[in-house]
């Protein structure tokens, strides 16, 4: 993949899209940005976002030669674009998404909702722009497809959850000697499994690696509990309970020889790393981890709700999907 984009200083980016319970149009443009620290304490919609921005030191904002000149807010998260650029000093706040084709080098749909990211891609897709979409980045197999049909053809698509870059299981991604082989890993989330699972699986995935066999899902649509097997001879569950915010990014790893908890703590340094890893792809066409990956990941997120839907029955992700 070439995106053309290795000479491009500053990489212009739109941030498009907004959806109920998601504040990724402040959070991302801000750690691109800055932000007006007083307006966005004040108005910002997730009291969460101003709290993790405002432990963060002036020289922590921005990612070296890139930034967010666009945004638009379509959707059903209840903010505006104009108030988002206000907040996070973008200069120019869009009324529809279609509007920045041509003005900017790259966009980012930062919406969760995996059903419309298809819809919200096409646009950009068809004009040649790099996409980095927000996970999930599908819920079901024929959108799943379709994203593969294009990176197939060469079309610059990424995605990931930013657990993958959570600071806090590096140490368990670069090895699990210690613990010996492992024998269960359980990661927990709050909210729904179709939004949030992704955030759990993913967070978990490059300690484990490719090769999950089977997936079932015993819940409910509020409270999910997915056991999960893999080739390693691990056992995964991942519980996704709707109110369990208390719980969200509790990783625990048990080997033959050892055990570790630890919990996602720093929003900031994952959503930057995140964002970084999109900006070097732009830079080098190379990804940061390969697209199978996430292709493997979303088998798993829609295989749980189909073992769901099916009242906790053994599924086989990729299977019949």
């Amino acid at each position: 993949m070439n995106t053309a984009l290795s000479d491009r200083d500053p990489i212009r980016l739109a941030v498009l899209g907004c959806s109920a319970g998601n504040g990724h149009p402040y959070s991302w443009s801000a750690i691109f940005n800055g932000y007006d620290r007083a307006l966005m304490t004040a108005e910002c919609p997730y009291a969460g976002i101003p709290e993790y921005l405002n432990k963060e030191p002036p020289e922590a904002f921005g990612i070296a030669g890139a930034t967010v000149t666009h945004v638009c807010c379509t959707g059903d998260g209840g903010f505006t674009a104009e108030h988002v650029a206000r907040c996070a000093n973008v200069p120019k706040p869009v009324a529809r998404p279609e509007d920045v084709i041509g003005q900017v080098d790259a966009v980012l749909i930062a919406t969760d909702i995996g059903a419309e990211h298809v819809d919200r891609a096409r646009p950009f897709v068809e004009a040649g722009l790099p996409v980095f979409v927000d996970k999930p980045l599908a819920d079901n197999a024929g959108d799943l497809a379709t994203f593969c049909e294009w990176v197939a053809g060469g079309k610059p698509i990424l995605s990931s959850s930013c657990m993958r870059y959570a600071k806090e299981f590096m140490p368990y991604r670069l090895s699990t000697h210690e613990l010996g082989a492992l024998r269960h890993v359980c990661m927990t989330t709050a909210k729904s499994w179709e939004k949030y699972g992704i955030h759990a699986l993913e967070g978990l995935y490059p300690i484990v690696g490719p090769g999950f066999l089977t997936v079932r899902n015993t819940g409910t649509a509020e409270r999910n509990v997915v056991h999960l097997t893999h080739r390693r001879g691990t056992d995964v569950t991942v519980v996704a309970s709707a109110d369990m915010y208390g719980g969200f990014g509790c990783l625990q790893l048990c080997g033959t020889a050892g055990s570790a908890a630890v919990k996602f703590t720093d929003s900031f340094f994952a959503f930057k790393a995140q964002l970084r890893a999109f900006v070097d792809y732009l830079r080098t066409g190379r990804r940061p981890f390969a697209f199978d990956e996430t292709v493997e990941l979303i088998h798993l997120v829609i295989a749980g709700i189909r073992s769901r839907e099916a009242g906790g029955a053994v599924v086989r992700p990729g299977e019949a999907d």
